[in-house]
């Protein structure tokens, strides 16, 4: 199945977003990717001001009953791997000559 690219989260919160960590202070991710795999998305996010350890973060992107986007974090390794590989690919495409 391939994943296609979309623009949802960013067409509905611009190209930064608040998420709050587990001492419910708010942190600013900027927008890095998202892509659609069947029907479901998922978001490449990335701290606007990132620290050295940050890397960039991936989220299962849903639609709660009221129509409003939420992310929810992916629970599931084999779902994340996979993901992961699919943003990696649709960064640095196979064909590109280095």
């Amino acid at each position: 199945m391939a994943a296609t690219p979309t623009r949802q989260l960013r067409e509905t919160f611009g190209d930064d977003i608040i998420l709050y960590d587990e001492e419910q202070e708010s942190v600013v991710y900027r927008i890095v990717s998202e892509l659609i795999l069947g029907d479901q998305g998922y978001a490449m996010l990335e701290k606007a001001k990132p620290g050295k350890e940050d890397e960039p973060e991936i989220y299962r992107v849903t639609r709660k009953d009221d129509g409003e986007l939420e992310l929810e974090t992916i629970e599931d390794d084999d779902e994340w791997e996979n993901v992961s590989e699919l943003f990696d690919e649709l960064t640095f495409p196979a064909d590109e000559q280095l």
